[in-house]
């Protein structure tokens, strides 16, 4: 008869199962503690389960050694050791290559959160923009021919007007490999993850980094003024 699933016999036998391997007393009782099984109570559960066959033992003097019985286990034959380790070996290489992956994504992560986060380059976005708007303008009026800076003053603009193309460019660049790493293995969809986050493209503000870079080369091919 089997022993109920809560009395002490139920609870040791089910680790020496589960353990599978060669035990003593003692054993079995650390393994237990959580159970508030005293020592004495395992010692008999071990020993009426070994009486009843439930488990095997040894004696070597003094001291009795237990074990699960094997009969109760499917053991592979060779082929099948053979087809679980080749499995095994993939699985390995495969968590190998997953925790490389992980840990190149963290530290793309760390890198970009180093540098500013999602609020801030909104805000640095939003000045940008403004800074942009204003250089824009004035370029206008240059192209009508009137004169607003000097030569030294237009250089100048025309030096900070790169620069903020560069970090606008180096920052949609950032962004895109942050937004690859996150989204690589994500089933969500990803305009409506994008929703979600609070996410906005340039296009989706009707700007366009590509027209901004063309005002630069515009500005290199018009022909000087008389």
């Amino acid at each position: 008869m089997a022993p109920k699933s809560d009395s002490a016999e139920a609870i040791v036998l089910n680790y020496v199962n589960e353990q599978n391997r060669p035990l003593n007393s003692q054993n079995v009782a650390d393994a237990l503690q959580k159970f508030n099984l005293k020592k004495a109570a395992i010692q008999k559960a071990l020993d009426n389960l070994a009486d009843n066959g439930r488990i095997s033992f040894k004696e070597y003097g003094k001291q009795k050694i237990y074990l699960a019985r094997q009969d109760q286990f499917d053991i592979p034959n060779n082929e099948e050791l053979n087809q679980m380790k080749e499995d095994n070996t993939k699985l390995q290489q495969q968590l190998q290559e997953q925790k490389r992956a992980i840990s190149e994504a963290e530290g793309e992560i760390r890198s970009l959160q180093s540098n500013l986060t999602l609020e801030q380059i909104r805000d640095k976005d939003a000045k940008l923009r403004m800074e942009v708007k204003e250089m824009e303008d004035r370029l206008d009026k240059l192209r009508g021919g009137v004169t607003l800076v000097s030569p030294d003053e237009r250089k100048a603009v025309q030096e900070m007007y790169l620069e903020k193309l560069s970090q606008w460019r180096r920052r949609k660049r950032m962004f895109k490999d942050l937004w690859d790493v996150i989204t690589e293995n994500s089933s969500k969809d990803l305009k409506e993850f994008k929703e979600e986050l609070g996410i906005e493209y340039d296009e989706d503000v009707g700007v366009s980094l590509q027209s901004y870079s063309d005002l630069v080369q515009h500005g290199k091919k018009r022909p000087r003024g008389r």
